[in-house]
């Protein structure tokens, strides 16, 4: 049970943090959860005075919906049986008026909730605010007061309306939040005393510690915690919402008393493992709050998480080097240079050493992929734990061995250039294309993991479907494929590592793909300088064909730049002799039709590269002879 640990402390370590609300990256309100409490999404929002009079309503906005309230262990595992929250609650429990609207409800749900309610201001542990909720909703009109606020709306007869009619135009505020019918609504109260600053008792913690200290009073049957090993109250039920307010799937959960769970090993579910209440609570809350703090879930739901017991901020194995930079930063380096691999290394090594040798970093590093099997069950996917120096070294190590140079175009249109790993959701997209399916992509980040925390070798189907889509130029846009084709390099420059492959060109490598490569860049390249309109070269579109068969599609690109070369005349000189430079290290048994391997794409790359920053170099030297030569005149 290292993971519900982990958890335990992790809140306990963060308690600072209970009550204090933030906004996570999709701009939503979140807050560490208190024991002995749960979220909910409100739709109402009840404001009293502090005599428990009814001073008006509002309907919640979708942004603000997520709500914090006490709940009991049976209320926060409710299902079909009626079960009330302690205080905020839907409808049915908390309006005394509500079989007046609504007809005659299953059981007796609003009589259970007072019953509750006023067993906890009665206690010594009872608060005001609470008490003025009670003194209100004891008068049973809470649903007319709503009614007559507009806030609640009837049909001819007097009662609640289910939908809203298509014949009239506006919509009321609140079928715009409600996804059920009105006597779904969820309802939360704010109380209004003078000189009190937080009406809102959903964010007011004088009223969670109110209903901690009362409930802890209530819970008396007490057994050794599997996960503390102290003797403290035992838990029975374990939470839910864990992903998100409407979540179901459990963790931890023994309800089949039929014998099916069990298969007669246990008599009960305590004799299999017991998890205290506290532990329980402090754990679930806890991982709901990293969830919305810095997880990642996919679009059906599963959730990858990487945090640090004592400091949550770790760096994240699926970002890519690009979220290790510093974000003035666009990781650019001079690609002709002889220490540009040593300077990336050296700024990876910086920025990982940031947490390395914070004072205060001496926490581990836990990393959870979390999924819903089913509706009600969940499972932990992947967890590994481990020590913060390793986990630090096998990053570095990953970005610094699947490194290679990236030129990104952002949604925004604008372009990112960057030294390192790409994120591992690009390697999926690279992999199978941008159309591949969540189910795909989640599949590629969970297979990537054990390859960045474990040192593992990266999937041999992917590194080959990678290279396939990036020797295929013209199935995809000009940037796409660009942005493929430096993925495929970084995942092919890991997987040959003992070669210690660089961007900077090698001429003295004569690896018959390496030269092949560089042979279809110099083709391309000499193409591109003669073309005036902007479209695929020979060499691109005969790129599939070179990878398998080489030296037979070599003489037919070969063949089709032979007007560029005159075209360029003079110009072409260089490019012609750097062909036959290239081609003369090629071994005669070697120029054969066998398919090439990953390792052209990085020859390829190199070169085209080295001849476009000659290019570039040339140009702005006779630019500035020239400008010398307007000034000496």
């Amino acid at each position: 049970m290292s993971w519900l640990g982990d958890l335990v402390r992790t809140y306990e370590n963060n308690e600072g943090s209970i009550g204090q609300y933030a906004k996570n990256r999709n701009g939503r309100e979140y807050t560490m959860i208190p024991v002995s409490h749960t979220t909910q999404s409100a739709h109402i929002e009840v404001r009293l005075s502090s005599d428990g009079d009814f001073r008006g309503a509002s309907v919640v906005s979708k942004d603000d919906a997520s709500t914090v309230i006490p709940c009991t262990e049976k209320s926060a595992n409710r299902t079909s049986a009626p079960e009330p929250y302690p205080l905020c609650d839907k409808l049915v429990y908390v309006a005394g008026d509500y079989d007046r609207y609504c007809g005659q409800p299953k059981g007796t749900p609003h009589a259970d909730y007072l019953r509750n309610l006023r067993a906890w201001c009665e206690s010594p542990d009872g608060h005001s605010k609470v008490q003025s909720v009670l003194a209100y909703l004891s008068q049973g009109r809470l649903m007319a007061d709503l009614v007559r606020d507009h806030i609640l709306w009837l049909d001819e007869s007097g009662r609640l309306l289910q939908t809203w009619p298509s014949s009239k135009k506006e919509k009321p505020p609140l079928f715009e939040v409600l996804a059920g019918d009105q006597a779904s609504a969820f309802v939360r109260f704010a109380v209004e005393v003078p000189g009190d600053l937080e009406p809102r008792l959903w964010r007011d913690p004088s009223v969670y510690q109110s209903f901690i200290r009362y409930y802890q009073q209530t819970r008396v049957d007490e057994d050794l915690c599997y996960v503390t090993g102290e003797v403290r109250p035992y838990g029975n039920l374990h939470g839910s919402r864990i992903r998100h307010s409407g979540d179901k799937a459990k963790l931890i959960s023994a309800n089949d008393t039929s014998g099916f769970t069990f298969r007669g090993r246990f008599q009960t579910s305590r004799e299999a493992a017991i998890v205290s209440y506290d532990a329980s609570q402090k754990a679930h809350n806890a991982l709901k709050w990293l969830i919305e703090r810095q997880g990642k879930t996919a679009v059906d739901g599963r959730v990858f998480l990487v945090w640090g017991t004592d400091r949550l901020d770790v760096p994240d194995p699926s970002s890519g080097s690009i979220g290790l930079y510093d974000n003035d930063e666009d990781g650019e380096m001079d690609l002709a240079g002889d220490n540009t691999h040593q300077e990336f290394a050296r700024q990876i090594r910086k920025a990982l050493d940031g947490y390395r040798y914070a004072s205060d970093y001496q926490s581990r590093v836990i990393l959870m992929i979390l999924d819903a099997a089913t509706p009600g069950r969940m499972s932990i996917v992947y967890y590994r734990d481990l020590e913060r120096d390793p986990f630090l070294d096998q990053l570095q190590h990953w970005h610094t061995s699947c490194a290679w140079f990236h030129r990104y175009r952002k949604n925004d249109g604008r372009w990112i250039t960057f030294w390192g790993a790409p994120p591992t959701r690009d390697i999926a997209f690279a992999a199978y294309g941008p159309d591949a399916t969540e189910k795909v992509v989640k599949g590629v980040l969970e297979r990537m993991l054990p390859c960045i925390v474990d040192g593992q070798p990266v999937p041999r189907d992917i590194v080959r479907s990678t290279v396939h889509r990036a020797s295929n130029p013209v199935s995809m846009e000009l940037w796409q494929w660009e942005k493929t084709l430096s993925v495929a390099c970084a995942l092919v420059n890991k997987t040959y590592e003992q070669e210690a492959f660089r961007v900077a060109l090698d001429e003295q490598f004569d690896s018959r793909d390496y030269l092949f490569g560089r042979l279809l860049a110099i083709a391309d390249v000499l193409e591109r300088s003669a073309l005036e309109e902007k479209r695929a070269s020979n060499a691109i579109r005969y790129m599939n064909a070179f990878a398998r068969y080489p030296a037979r599609t070599w003489g037919i690109i070969q063949s089709n730049i032979q007007p560029y070369q005159a075209k360029l005349g003079a110009k072409a000189t260089y490019y012609n002799q750097l062909i036959d430079q290239v081609g003369s290290r090629i071994k005669v048994e070697d120029f054969t039709n066998q398919p090439l391997s990953g390792v052209y794409l990085l020859g390829f790359y190199s070169q085209r590269q080295a001849l476009y920053t000659k290019r570039e170099k040339t140009e702005h030297t006779t630019q500035d002879e020239l400008d010398m030569t307007t000034q000496e005149e």
